[in-house]
């Protein structure tokens, strides 16, 4: 399954230009929703950091660490879609947390 580490390295590594020259920081809540293949079904702002820039940013993130890994057997005959809603923080440093 996917970790929050593969998503946090890809968002190290692809912190928004526009968000560092400007020095914006701020937090959103974003849901995931990821099919049992792996492959991406949604991906949606549900609270905006109120910075499209960083909107944006979290949601290519998440485009570009998809696919993830397919649900393991067991989960697949539990689930046909697994939401994942988390909060992103790009902090001044460039750097990103999720919790």
């Amino acid at each position: 399954m996917c970790s929050s580490d593969l998503l946090l390295r890809c968002a190290g590594a692809n912190y928004p230009e526009a968000a560092r020259r400007g020095q914006i920081y701020g937090s959103l809540r974003m849901l995931v929703a990821i099919r049992p293949d792996g492959t991406l079904e949604n991906v949606e702002i549900l609270q905006s950091s109120g910075e499209s820039v960083l909107d944006q940013a979290a949601i290519e993130i998440v485009n570009m660490a998809a696919p993830f890994e397919p649900f393991p057997e067991a989960m697949r005959a539990e689930a046909d879609i697994l939401e994942i809603i988390r909060t992103w923080r790009f902090h001044e440093g460039n750097s990103l947390t999720s919790y």
